[in-house]
């Protein structure tokens, strides 16, 4: 090809839309069947978020938009930013009791992402539209209930 052509063809595809890179029609369909609204990020996450109207409050909540396969399992990750390590003070005391947490909850955990502190709901891929509505109804509140223990009144995530 002449350099004209490849500049050519660069520049048109430059504009190009490109969908997320894990686009998952099966997760946009179970969202559409329970009326959520999302959108799709750039790593191809389904966004949502939830408004707590009452106390004037909203929360972030992500479904992966890929999947992983563990000991014969396709599993999908649900999850919600909670806090920042160092911006709420999570040190080695807080850590052990999120821990201490984690065994008390029946769908979901605690995990680090970074400096993030995040609910993480790991479920069959499976799930119907229902269950997987309910998933995230337990990670935004959990982190959000979190996000008021550990900063107040600080509404980031």
């Amino acid at each position: 090809m002449r350099p004209t052509t490849v500049a050519a063809l660069l520049f048109c595809l430059a504009g190009a839309v490109v969908p997320p890179a894990h686009a998952d029609a099966s997760i946009e369909t179970r969202l559409k069947a329970r009326g959520l609204q999302y959108e799709a990020d750039e790593d191809g996450d389904y966004k949502l978020v939830y408004r707590y109207e009452k106390e004037g409050r909203t929360q972030l909540v992500f479904v992966s938009g890929s999947t992983e396969k563990v000991g014969g399992f396709i599993v999908r990750e649900v999850f919600s930013p909670a806090a920042r390590a160092d911006r709420d003070g999570i040190d080695g005391g807080k850590a052990l009791t999120l821990l201490a947490d984690n065994r008390s909850n029946k769908l979901g955990a605690w995990e680090l992402h970074g400096d993030t502190l995040v609910f993480v709901i790991k479920l069959p891929d499976n799930v119907d539209a229902m269950q997987l509505e309910s998933a995230l109804d337990i990670a935004a509140q959990s982190a959000d209930e979190m996000e008021k223990e550990l900063s107040g009144t600080t509404d980031a995530f």
